[in-house]
C-alpha cells in the first residue's frame, strides 16, 4: 500500500498541509478538518512524513475550488476511494484532453461529473 501512496504523492506532485491551508483560507485547523470528514476535501497521509496532506489543486485562491465537493461526492458514489479519486482527477485522460482536475480548474464540471458517474456503471 505504500508504495501505492508514494506513487500517488509522485502523480500529484504538489501537495499541502492541513495548517497550510488553515492559514489560506483564514480558518481554523479543526474547520479544515472538518471540510476533510465531510467529504469536501481529501487529505492522505505522506508516506515519508506520515503527516496529513492535501493536494495544492485542491485549494484555489482562498476557497476549496468550487467544484470540487461535488465531483468528490460523485465519485465516492460511484465506488471511488480517497485513493482511487485522486488518481483519476490526476490521470492525463486523451479524450479531455488532459487531468480531470485541470478540467475543473476551467469550469467543465459538468462533463467530469458526467465522466465519473459513467465510470460507476
Amino acid at each position: 500500500m505504500n508504495e501505492n501512496i508514494s506513487e500517488l504523492f509522485e502523480l500529484v506532485g504538489e501537495w499541502t498541509t492541513i495548517p497550510d491551508i488553515a492559514e489560506a483560507l483564514d480558518l481554523k485547523v479543526t474547520k479544515v478538518h472538518a471540510l476533510i470528514t465531510d467529504g469536501q476535501l481529501i487529505a492522505l497521509r505522506d508516506p515519508e512524513t506520515n503527516v496529513r496532506k492535501i493536494p495544492a489543486l485542491f485549494i484555489s485562491d482562498t476557497r476549496v475550488l468550487d467544484p470540487l465537493p461535488g465531483t468528490l461526492q460523485v465519485l465516492k458514489d460511484a465506488g471511488f476511494s480517497d485513493e482511487e479519486a485522486i488518481k483519476w482527477l490526476y490521470t492525463e485522460d486523451d479524450s479531455l484532453p488532459g487531468r480531470p482536475i485541470d478540467a475543473l480548474i476551467d469550469g467543465r464540471k459538468t462533463e467530469i461529473r458526467r465522466r465519473a458517474q459513467a465510470m460507476a456503471w
